[in-house]
């Protein structure tokens, strides 16, 4: 973006970076803060999540990309991203700020202003009933602060700390707008998360710290009201949300479609691309419809009544106490997951060779963890970069062990100490992974060369640290010639079974190995692994 911006200044993607790590930070006390009965999941995670999709769409961006590109990546992004209520006004009030950016070569403040000016009036005309005392309003009382700043000669720095200030305030009075809100003590969930959001943006720009604002309505505490029967049986049962695409798609006779099956109806997009949702007891109709229209894609539909039901008991229960520190995995196959947990991993995220989890989902795992900081074990090597991409824009400190295979992550759990600094566990946790050696066998899908020699489609091959070693025509066989090769490298050695491999077949493999190797001490577990008949490693 050229914004009237020094080379020191940072980039666009590091400040949506910034105001998105913002909101995850406090994601979960915008959560508490939903009085109605959960009428789109939670409302800090849904805006969350749909700045994780504009943070990705905007990290495609070259190194120096016009402000036009930047306004198209981050209106795609936040569309397709969109989640819940919130998440979908809140992609129309982004529209909205980036609309301006594709008219000027340049940002100042009265560009700010003019963004502001035009979110507000996207986000208004999204909303079919607009509310006051809700995000919308927010948005306009920051508006209505940027332009008098602008026109007073301030700094963009200057505009923005305004407009932060003014937001928060308006989120204060949000309680005097809305009934609800000041029965339950609490001010609105979406106008805090945007508030939120623009002091992170701000914090990043200006190189300040995150400023705590005083948004107290009463001395009760943040939390949902009646929280266990919040529940109206005469409320609409499913959220429903959707991506609809076709050719001079009608945006108000869809809405007035929505009208006649449910409520909260919001129908954003271009006459190409919708983004519909709707609460509704007729899913399938909606679906109906539509699929008449166009075609429909990303189809979530959520039950609100078991949504009510699991906040109501996490309330109860209360919060999972935070601990020092988290720990993610990725692996595939139940029994290496339940390992991992054993050990300590909080989240295993499903991914291996062949299915490699992004960053998003990375990140995902990273913030369910409740703990100030997280370790991330990738355990394979072509999903290290998706994991050093999660270090700087989570909403918490992370640190990755590169391990390159799921042996390794056992190792370096096993020298876990939560009561050290995160740079010692690191530390040992990469020396006890570089100590093992993995060895795994599988199947040839194709005629190659390699190290062991010609390889032909369907013969077993055995590989040790991603290197073909051995060929052969049986499992069992090639286990024993692995084991002759990676023993002398430790004392301990751990088989896996996969999915294709029986217990039968496994006792047979340790009986043999136990007699060719009794240095050896060994253990078998099923892993229940995928394509991988068989892992085996020493240390």
């Amino acid at each position: 973006m050229t914004a009237a911006a020094s080379s020191d200044r940072p980039t666009v993607t590091e400040l949506i970076a910034s105001a998105a790590s913002a909101l995850k930070e406090r994601r979960e006390e915008v959560n508490r803060l939903n009085v109605f009965p959960v009428p789109d999941g939670d409302t800090g995670t849904n805006m969350s999540l749909t700045m994780d999709a504009v943070l990705t769409e905007v990290s495609r961006l070259g190194a120096s990309p016009a402000a036009a590109g930047i306004a198209h990546a981050v209106t795609h992004g936040s569309l397709m991203g969109a989640r819940g209520n919130s998440g979908v006004i809140l992609s129309q009030m982004l529209r909205g700020l980036c609309e301006p950016l594709t008219e000027v070569d340049h940002i100042d403040a009265d560009t700010v202003a003019l963004c502001l000016e035009r979110a507000v009036t996207v986000a208004f005309q999204a909303v079919r009933r607009p509310v006051e005392g809700t995000m919308l309003t927010v948005l306009r009382d920051m508006s209505e602060a940027a332009r008098p700043a602008a026109d007073a000669g301030m700094s963009i720095d200057e505009i923005l700390d305004v407009v932060v200030e003014a937001a928060y305030a308006s989120v204060k009075r949000t309680p005097d707008l809305l009934p609800v809100l000041k029965e339950s003590g609490v001010v609105d969930a979406g106008g805090y998360g945007l508030a939120i959001l623009f002091e992170g943006f701000t914090a990043g720009l200006s190189g300040h710290s995150l400023r705590e604002f005083d948004v107290t309505v009463t001395a009760a505490p943040i939390v949902a009201s009646d929280a266990e029967n919040d529940w109206d049986d005469e409320e609409y049962l499913y959220c429903t949300e959707f991506l609809l695409y076709g050719s001079d798609l009608d945006r108000v006779s869809i809405e007035d479609f929505l009208v006649t099956l449910g409520g909260s109806q919001l129908v954003v997009g271009s006459p190409e691309q919708l983004k519909i949702h709707v609460h509704t007891d007729r899913p399938n109709e909606v679906l109906s419809y539509c699929l008449a229209l166009g075609d429909v894609s990303d189809v979530h539909i959520h039950n609100m009544r078991i949504q009510t039901e699991a906040r109501a008991e996490a309330l109860r229960a209360g919060e999972a106490p935070i601990k020092p520190l988290g720990f993610v995995a990725v692996a595939a196959g139940a029994g290496l997951a339940a390992i991992l947990r054993s050990l300590g991993v909080d989240e295993v995220v499903s991914g291996g060779q062949t299915m490699n989890p992004s960053t998003a989902e990375l990140l995902q795992a990273i913030e369910r963890v409740p703990a100030e900081a997280v370790i991330v074990f990738p355990d394979n090597r072509n999903i290290i970069l998706a994991a050093n991409q999660t270090v700087g824009i989570a909403g918490k400190p992370v640190a990755v062990v590169p391990t390159t295979s799921v042996p390794e992550a056992f190792a370096a759990l096993l020298t876990a100490d939560l009561s050290a600094p995160l740079e010692q566990n690191i530390s040992d946790m990469t020396m006890a992974a570089e100590a093992v050696t993995t060895a795994e066998i599988t199947t040839a899908i194709k005629d190659s060369k390699g190290k062991a020699g010609v390889i032909k489609a369907g013969q077993v091959i055995g590989i040790i640290d991603h290197e073909i070693e051995v060929i052969g025509s049986e499992v069992a066989e090639v286990a024993a010639h692995l084991a002759d090769l990676i023993a002398p490298r430790g004392e301990t050695m751990t088989l896996l079974a996969g999915e294709d491999l029986d217990d039968e077949s496994l006792a047979g493999i340790v009986a043999t190995l136990e007699l060719s190797h009794p240095e050896l001490e060994i253990e078998a577990h099923r892993g229940e692994q995928p394509l991988y008949p068989l892992i085996m490693a020493v240390e």
